[in-house]
């Protein structure tokens, strides 16, 4: 029985404080990055409870590091006048996956870290200055996932989204919710605007308050009630197409291959350029199409 082979560790055990004159940023840090909201929540944040997530870096020539993740944090400690930070060292190269693999707070995530702190005894005001939010907007959140179905919940725990959507998702009675939430995954939409649209379209019978009137720009009642029935040949046309997708998919990879083998045979492809030059046109795309889909 051979040996079990040794995980290699990704990064060195203990979290190192670091110079911030020796880590050079992998690309540069520009005037643009210091004026979305998302960086003024990290210097306020930063200002009042310290660097809570280390940077992240590798050992690069003449005793310096090279940053890998942390760059919005590098700058906002470098404009606070902060000299050092504690930082996780790498021991591979991993600049090209590593953003790939971490995981950054979402909405449902910070959710969850905003009902932890206010179980600690943090306040809501403490909280809201070290996110650089007002107070209305951590009570949002603290109440985001309220009327929220368990399975919604599931679905969109890792995902990243507005927190408008649970505003739409919660109107909905919870067979509705699992339902619109499907058609968002599946369409790669997760936006509030999108989810206002699924509301429009959704039956006053799937509705936690039937009888609340549902208003998109403006929108006469005959439009509403057209809208309606429109996304319900929508959502029937979508279903049955999922049904049949991956019996789809498979039968045009086979198709394809088989297009591809015919027309890489110089004889074949030599005749059908003589007698059938259309025809071959069209299986060129056809192969081309498949293939840049595949990569």
């Amino acid at each position: 029985m051979t040996a079990p082979k040794k995980i290699k560790a990704a990064f060195e055990k203990d979290v190192r404080v670091i110079p911030l004159g020796s880590i050079e940023p992998s690309r540069p840090i520009d005037a643009a990055l210091r004026k979305i909201v998302k960086y003024r929540r990290i210097v306020a944040s930063i200002s009042r409870v310290g660097l809570v997530e280390p940077l992240v870096v590798i050992p690069a020539e003449g005793g310096l590091f090279r940053l890998l993740d942390g760059h919005a944090r590098l700058a906002a400690l470098v404009d606070l006048g902060i000299k050092e930070a504690r930082c996780l060292v790498a021991l591979d190269d991993e600049a090209f996956t590593y953003n790939k693999r971490i995981s950054h707070l979402v909405a449902i995530q910070e959710h969850y870290m905003i009902l932890k702190a206010l179980e600690r005894g943090a306040s809501e005001q403490r909280i809201a200055d070290a996110l650089n939010l007002d107070v209305a907007a951590i009570k949002l959140r603290r109440n985001m996932l309220n009327g929220i179905c368990p399975e919604v919940v599931e679905l969109l725990k890792s995902k990243t989204m507005n927190i408008g959507v649970f505003s739409s998702l919660k109107r909905m009675k919870p067979l509705r919710q699992i339902e619109a939430t499907g058609l968002m995954l599946a369409a790669g939409n997760l936006s509030a605007s999108y989810a206002k649209i699924l509301l429009a379209g959704t039956r006053p019978s799937d509705l936690v308050k039937p009888a609340e009137r549902k208003s998109v720009g403006g929108l006469t009642p005959d439009q509403m009630a057209r809208m309606q029935r429109e996304m319900e040949s929508v959502q029937a046309d979508f279903k049955a197409v999922e049904k049949t997708f991956g019996d789809t998919v498979l039968q045009l990879v086979v198709a394809t291959g088989y297009i591809g083998s015919l027309i890489r045979n110089p004889e074949i492809e030599q005749f059908m350029d003589a007698n059938y030059p259309e025809i071959l046109t069209q299986f060129k795309f056809i192969v081309q199409a498949a293939s840049l889909e595949a990569s």
